[in-house]
């Protein structure tokens, strides 16, 4: 089984996709269709699905070995290349499913993790992909590839002759311990190169204080980078696979009322996204937990929306955003499939802006949607500033409404209705005098 571990990519391969499912489990579980997708995407050819009701996991091959035997005739009759499993695995259950089906086993985590790193472009990127591969193989080593079993030393079984005794470690054992070591260093080195880039970056966000920052997030495919393209005239690549966008994008987008806010575009989200992936792109997430306000683009066309909701706001929480302000934002509104979702929807989600990133449907409604959340609640001011200080009112005119202007020797007195979040960045203008006459 060796050999089937050298390369865990399934390109080009032929595979057969496995759900095992609990008999307690909702009647949706053991849907393939977003693993189809997500090998799909990696570059597998998809050959046959396999699903199997179980009432307990099995230690050994997960699904019990009669199963098991019969995915091994399967392999046979559809000459597959690699089977994939809708499921985590042990180490222990991978190397036993391989000896029967004798053919490459993968789990889901492992798929995810090959996407990635075939979309990887940035060294950044990069780097972020292979310190969660890393982190997801290291615990794996002991028993994942055959040439690292242990061998026992001359003393046999006995007590004294199994491995570890003094003297007694066979070079299997030996090879274990260099690559545990060649991987923890190297999980250390990435680790230190990542924090600097984390540190680059909240740098880099922190010098945008002055703007008000939204960044787009949701799962993956929902449109969030034809959304960005849309608004902003960014021009980011957009595919229809899945994890097409890896590396933040940001754009200067400009509100209804011309108001100018910074537009982030963000790795989207999977259902069950591999813990190792979500603290590896730490850094790129920082756009997220540091944004004033979150976008969470949806995609109303498909067929489990509401699962791919409590998807995303699952990584939102993990991350640290769960409490952070979201608009959510029902995209391809223009092709949805079943009668009735939308509607749904819109009665579970009534402050959801409905639009089509695509043909440009509900752009206008969704800018003043977040120019209303940019100002925030209205406020009536009377202020004073010196006359020769056009900076206050060049901002109110620009943020807000001036409703009166009264000009006394170098002082004006200025009547204005201004949102709650400008209040701050007026603030710090420096007018002579500031008073709150209606909140």
């Amino acid at each position: 089984m060796e050999k089937l571990r050298q390369t865990l990519n399934v390109r080009k391969e032929r595979a057969i996709l496995v759900a095992a499912v609990r008999q307690t489990a909702s009647s949706n579980s053991g849907d393939l269709a977003e693993l189809t997708a997500l090998a799909q995407s990696a570059g597998a050819i998809v050959v046959d699905q396999f699903r199997q009701k179980i009432h307990t996991i099995k230690p050994a091959t997960y699904i019990g070995k009669g199963k098991a035997e019969q995915l091994s005739q399967r392999v046979r009759q559809f000459a597959a290349d690699v089977v994939i499993f809708d499921n985590d695995l042990s180490p222990a259950q991978i190397r036993e499913l391989e000896k029967i089906a004798a053919v490459k086993v993968l789990d889901r985590s492992e798929l995810i993790l090959d996407i990635f790193a075939t979309r990887a472009k940035t060294k950044q990127a990069k780097m972020q992909v292979e310190l969660a591969h890393l982190e997801y193989t290291y615990p794996r080593l002991t028993r994942m590839w055959s040439h690292l079993d242990s061998v026992a030393g001359v003393g046999g079984a006995t007590t004294a002759g199994t491995v570890g005794g003094i003297g007694t470690r066979g070079t299997g054992e030996q090879q274990l311990e260099i690559d545990r070591r060649l991987v923890s260093k190297r999980i250390t080195e990435l680790k230190r190169e990542l924090a600097k880039i984390d540190k680059r970056r909240v740098r880099e966000i922190d010098g945008r204080k002055g703007l008000f920052k939204i960044c787009l997030v949701g799962y993956t495919n929902a449109g969030k980078s034809t959304v960005l393209n849309a608004l902003t005239n960014a021009d980011v690549l957009v595919e229809d696979r899945l994890f097409a966008t890896l590396d933040t994008c940001t754009r200067r987008w400009t509100l209804e009322g011309g108001a100018e806010v910074l537009l982030s575009d963000t790795v989207g989200f999977v259902k069950n996204l591999p813990h190792q992936l979500v603290a590896s792109f730490k850094a790129t997430l920082e756009e997220a937990i540091n944004a004033d306000l979150l976008l969470h683009i949806i995609d109303v066309s498909n067929t489990d929306t509401t699962g791919q909701i409590e998807s995303v706001e699952k990584v939102l929480n993990e991350i640290g955003c769960g409490e952070a302000p979201i608009l959510k934002v029902f995209n391809k509104v223009d092709i949805v499939r079943q009668v009735g979702e939308l509607e749904m929807l819109q009665t579970l989600f009534p402050d959801a802006i409905s639009i089509s990133a695509k043909t440009g449907f509900g752009l206008e409604q969704l800018s003043k949607a977040v120019s209303a959340k940019y100002k925030g609640a209205e406020l009536l001011l009377r202020l004073a500033s010196r006359q020769s200080d056009g900076r206050v009112r060049s901002f109110l005119r620009a943020h807000g409404t001036i409703v009166q202007e009264q000009y006394r020797d170098d002082r004006v007195l200025i009547e204005a209705r201004l949102g709650q979040n400008q209040l701050a960045a007026l603030k710090r203008l420096g007018p002579e005098s500031i008073e709150i006459i209606k909140a």
